[in-house]
């Protein structure tokens, strides 16, 4: 049987029991480990996602070309001031950033499913804890679901820019944040795949296109989309919104489009923004 969500929706009916619950038993016997210990090594994972989440917001950091940064602590300035998005958004958007910048200067990050879209999930986590007041461990079964539909992605499809563009990056990451933050306010395991459909949908097609083939920009600001991505999605599931073509059938549409993609969109920096005369000018400089 395919890990996808066709099998993991009749396993959570059949035991009652969230997303979160069943990938936490299935990785621990993977793992050949206790599912409590297994909780002691994803609190681990928490932490790290929360201080890259957080490194950059107040000392600006800047990535080791110099191409980029300091644009978390900008953001994170801006968030009490006159804003459309709000101080709470804005300030989860910085968050975005400030993982993308610890990576950039290679810093300690966990690649959420990869490097250059790490920003968004860590985010997506510190958000729902700051807004609805939890505990660092109330944030696993997010993480777990999360995780969930990570690995469905991964082997069903893909999360590499090079073979799928940035949908399979950004995309995957928001995925697997609406996903999560559903579980977290308390969704069902329909409405995590909901949630997890809808952001895949909304960047259908998104190109990889890293100036000088490195995750900086327009990498960083994909991570900030992706995340007010994920907290749209999760939204529309938990106000009873569903998706018409279900998950497994979403993330296989993905695949193809991203198959479908000439190279020079799949992070080779030979088109997109990556294409454009200043990047090339910019390449020059930085290479």
């Amino acid at each position: 049987m395919h890990f996808n969500a066709e099998w993991i929706l009749k396993e959570c009916e059949e035991k009652k029991r969230p997303i979160s619950d069943f990938f936490r038993r299935y990785e621990a016997e993977n793992a050949e480990m206790t599912e409590d210990a297994l909780d002691e090594e994803m609190l681990k994972v928490l932490e790290i996602m929360k201080d890259s989440a957080n490194q950059a917001l107040e000392t600006p950091t800047f990535s080791l070309s110099g191409m980029t940064g300091g644009a978390a602590a900008k953001v994170w300035s801006h968030r009490k001031e006159q804003s459309l998005l709000g101080e709470f958004v804005l300030g989860s958007v910085a968050r975005a950033l400030s993982t993308s910048e610890v990576n950039a200067s290679m810093g300690k990050i966990v690649a959420a499913p990869t490097a250059g879209a790490a920003g968004i999930l860590p985010a997506a986590l510190a958000g729902v804890q700051e807004k609805m007041g939890l505990e660092l461990s109330d944030l696993l079964p997010g993480l777990y679901t999360a995780g969930a539909i990570g690995k469905i992605i991964a082997q069903e499809a893909t999360i590499s820019g090079a073979d799928g563009g940035c949908q399979a990056e950004c995309g995957a990451a928001a995925s697997m944040a609406a996903a999560g933050l559903t579980e977290i306010m308390g969704g069902t395991p329909e409405e995590c795949f909901h949630a997890a459909s809808f952001a895949l949908i909304h960047v259908m097609g998104l190109v990889c296109d890293p100036i000088a083939g490195f995750v900086e920009f327009p990498c960083s600001l994909r991570n900030a989309s992706g995340l007010v991505n994920a907290f749209i999605s999760a939204d529309l599931a938990k106000a009873g919104v569903k998706s018409l073509v279900p998950f497994d059938e979403v993330v296989d549409s993905m695949y193809q489009v991203g198959r479908s993609m000439p190279e020079t969109l799949r992070e080779t920096a030979l088109g997109g923004i990556a294409a454009t005369p200043t990047a090339k000018k910019l390449e020059e400089e930085y290479l």
